[in-house]
């Protein structure tokens, strides 16, 4: 019985899958809401689940007052679910309501409160790292994610998450002793795991009275100086006797790179990608980027020994690097449509237009990237000379931006130029006017609107 329930929830991830990646986003909430009922334990189908809500709430407009209400129904029958102890039925009827608005801060809330009650605190965490990442960077929501990779043990996450918290409050003393806590707690966890199991292995991983001194060094958010070169040594000791650990390499190769030594961070990548012998996207990225460094750092000290020539040569050298590493990259791994935005970017910046619409197109998919997608995409058509094209992708991403944000601000002003280059001036002004009342700085917005606003009044006399 067991077998054949993981079985059907696999059939209807699978179904689910294909109807994510190919926009069809309702197909794939209720295919992936079945795999959820037939194996509500399995994160992967809960993960997919939350994209394919997220990708459905962003395609369509804002929520009206009658859904507000709704929602809020919703999360009464949630909660008094979790009151009566009912923490399945209250995530099931909590995943419905993020069918629905997956976004909603207090839709969030219910559905953390009836995972919590399941005693699914993973699965908890799948939700609001679910919102974080698509776009609400709030630090409070990533502090909860922190949190809840905390209760569910997953220390080298809720490490990773603090991180990311300590970078943006730099200042924060409680974030970083919170840093240093979950750090000390996935050394430990880690070393435990190598040790379990061996006489003696508990003890052999507390005896070394070093061990709180290098700890503190590790915690640190920048590790520079003498203590940058002692975790570098240990690092390298580490990897000479567990060559296949990756996690030492990473960690080696982050050090290189926060003490600005990036060749030597390009040289460890490369060593850790060979030893992997499988591709890894993520270790992929770490070597771009830190090419993309090691070049900036170059024409940086190019410029300040006033070798304007040379630098300007590095710098196209670095440009040409962007796009060659990025169309490689896509190669090896077609269905990451991050990367396919971020080529398609790159295409669009070398006038490549055609390639940059392929690749733009296939970016549409990714709810993270959908909207700065169209954005680019119109601008393909514009540069194409295809103005009907570009303002159906500017229309379309005008209307699921629901705030005069930096985007739409680009976005309602394309719309403009399209309707005054075609000799529509009433509806460029109100194009303009609409972005002028969010900001009267834009690009050259007070100049147009002056020409438009005089063009007008010519007309009319």
């Amino acid at each position: 019985m067991a077998v054949d329930l993981a079985q059907k929830a696999q059939n209807f991830m699978n179904r689910g899958r294909q109807a994510l990646e190919s926009g069809r986003f309702e197909l794939a909430m209720e295919l992936l809401m079945e795999a959820v009922r037939a194996a509500p334990d399995v994160l992967e189908a809960r993960k997919l689940l939350r994209t394919a809500q997220i990708a459905n709430f962003k395609s369509k407009g804002k929520p009206g007052l009658g859904a507000k209400i709704g929602y809020m129904l919703a999360r009464q029958k949630i909660m008094g679910l979790v009151k009566k102890g009912k923490g399945a039925e209250a995530m099931e009827e909590a995943e419905k309501l993020l069918c629905q608005n997956p976004l909603d801060p207090d839709n969030i809330e219910a559905a953390v409160k009836a995972a919590e009650a399941a005693g699914k605190t993973d699965h908890a965490a799948v939700t609001v790292e679910a919102a974080y990442e698509c776009g609400r960077k709030d630090p409070a929501l990533l502090e909860r994610v922190a949190n809840y990779y905390q209760m569910a043990k997953d220390w080298a996450r809720a490490r990773d998450a603090y991180l990311k918290l300590a970078q943006i409050k730099p200042g924060d003393q409680r974030i970083q002793q919170l840093l240093k806590n979950t750090e000390a707690q996935a050394t430990m966890n880690a070393g435990w795991e190598q040790t379990a199991g061996k006489k003696g292995g508990f003890q052999a991983l507390i005896a070394n009275k070093e061990q709180a001194k290098r700890l503190d060094q590790a915690n640190k958010a920048v590790v520079t100086g003498d203590d940058a070169d002692a975790l570098i040594a240990e690092k390298l000791a580490q990897i000479e006797k567990e060559p296949k650990n990756m996690n030492f390499r990473r960690a080696l190769a982050r050090l290189y790179i926060q003490n600005k030594r990036y060749a030597e961070a390009i040289e460890c990548l490369q060593a850790a990608i060979e030893v992997a012998g499988a591709m890894d996207p993520e270790l992929d990225r770490m070597l771009s980027q830190t090419y993309v460094q090691y070049y900036t750092q170059r024409i940086e000290e190019l410029r300040a020994a006033g070798e304007e020539e040379e630098a300007q040569k590095t710098e196209q050298e670095r440009d040409q690097f962007v796009l060659d590493d990025l169309a490689a990259r896509v190669e090896r791994y077609p269905n990451d449509l991050h990367l396919r935005y971020e080529l398609g970017t790159q295409y669009f910046k070398w006038g490549y237009y055609d390639e940059a619409l392929e690749n733009l197109q296939l970016a549409q998919k990714s709810p993270k990237d959908r909207l700065w997608a169209l954005y680019y995409l119109a601008m393909c058509f514009l540069k194409k000379e295809q103005t009907d094209m570009a303002v159906m992708q500017l229309e379309t991403a005008r209307d699921a931006i629901p705030t005069m944000d930096d985007l739409k601000k680009k976005v309602v002003y394309q719309l403009g130029l399209c309707a005054e280059k075609a000799g529509d001036l009433e509806k460029a002004y109100q194009y303009y006017k609409d972005v002028y009342a969010a900001d009267v700085g834009f690009e050259d917005l007070s100049q147009r609107m002056l020409a438009v606003s005089q063009a007008l009044k010519a007309k009319q006399s």
